[in-house]
């Protein structure tokens, strides 16, 4: 999803290039014919695919309407070769069947914030942009982060901040937060930075803001990402055709780790190996090229053949 830029103003956004394209591509099974890009985005992984490979079809989901629409758009020369469907990649299992795919030759999860909406400051995704404190993938979802900040109790703000942002300090911030609400409702991202930065202080040790553990942590839990991504994990095998290939792009340890241990799993029983048993990183050039692409990780399982 890590591959749009979104413009201020009423400028069109700018598309980026998706994070580890060709190590995607490489990974793509000769002849494949029914593609899934489980974290649609904006296209970019959706459009390097179906050029690849003009005999393929592909299935693209995301949670996020305005991105699925941007998509829509960029894949609109393809016709009926795309089909595009507004939901969570934890439900793949029906998606898939109900696309008319009997099982799928490939399925892409990037699992990294799309960059259109992280720039969007109407969304609260980031930081960097003040805007109202919502952090919602999928803006019909009834929780915002605005909800947590203002409703959980210290106890619960701290477990949050400590193990979705893995943030050291997450007891005193959550107490910061509880102080502050006192006097009056948290509703911006400009006023949780500064609350942050205050606890803190400025930058960090390698140049990374102070608030970007908590942002993480309340955004993971708004959007409920580690739970879908454990259903995810549990339905898409299922999903690959015999030697079909998962491919999950991951940005950190949380993600990753489940990933892995999934993989690692599935590896061990008869029916799966792992294509890439050491985690492969996105090269010097696109880092530099892309700075958001620095974090990803990318794993591979691939569905062996009955037999094999």
């Amino acid at each position: 999803m890590n591959e749009a830029a979104h413009s201020e103003g009423s400028r069109a956004p700018r598309i980026h290039e998706p994070v580890m394209a060709a190590e995607v591509l490489s990974l793509m099974p000769a002849g494949a014919r029914r593609v899934v890009d489980a974290t649609l985005g904006t296209g970019g992984h959706a459009l390097a695919l179906l050029e690849r490979n003009p005999h393929a079809s592909l299935l693209g989901l995301d949670w996020d309407r305005q991105a699925l629409a941007l998509a829509a758009i960029r894949l609109k020369s393809f016709g009926a070769r795309v089909t595009l469907r507004h939901g969570n990649f934890a439900a793949i299992a029906q998606a898939v069947a109900h696309s008319g795919f009997a099982l799928a030759d490939l399925i892409v999860a990037d699992l990294g914030l799309s960059s259109f909406a992280l720039d969007d400051p109407t969304r609260g995704l980031s930081f960097m942009h003040d805007g109202p404190l919502d952090m919602r993938m999928d803006e019909s979802s009834p929780l915002r982060a605005c909800d947590l900040v203002n409703e959980e109790s210290e106890a619960e703000l701290a477990r949050i901040i400590f193990e979705l942002g893995e943030e050291r300090a997450a007891r005193r911030i959550a107490h910061a937060i509880v102080e502050t609400r006192r006097r009056r409702p948290l509703e911006s991202t400009g006023e949780l930075r500064l609350l942050i930065e205050g606890v803190l202080g400025g930058r960090r040790r390698g140049g990374v803001h102070p608030a970007t553990r908590t942002f993480q942590a309340l955004r993971i839990a708004v959007n409920r990402e580690l739970e879908a991504l454990a259903q995810f994990l549990a339905a898409a095998p299922d999903c690959l055709a015999p030697g079909g290939r998962l491919v999950v792009i991951a940005y950190h340890s949380l993600e990753d780790r489940l990933v892995k241990g999934r993989f690692h799993q599935l590896a061990r029983e008869a029916g799966y190996r792992e294509l890439s048993r050491r985690v492969m990183r996105p090269q010097q050039e696109e880092v530099e090229r892309n700075s958001r692409s620095r974090s990803a990780r990318l794993r591979c399982l691939e569905r062996l053949h009955e037999g094999s």
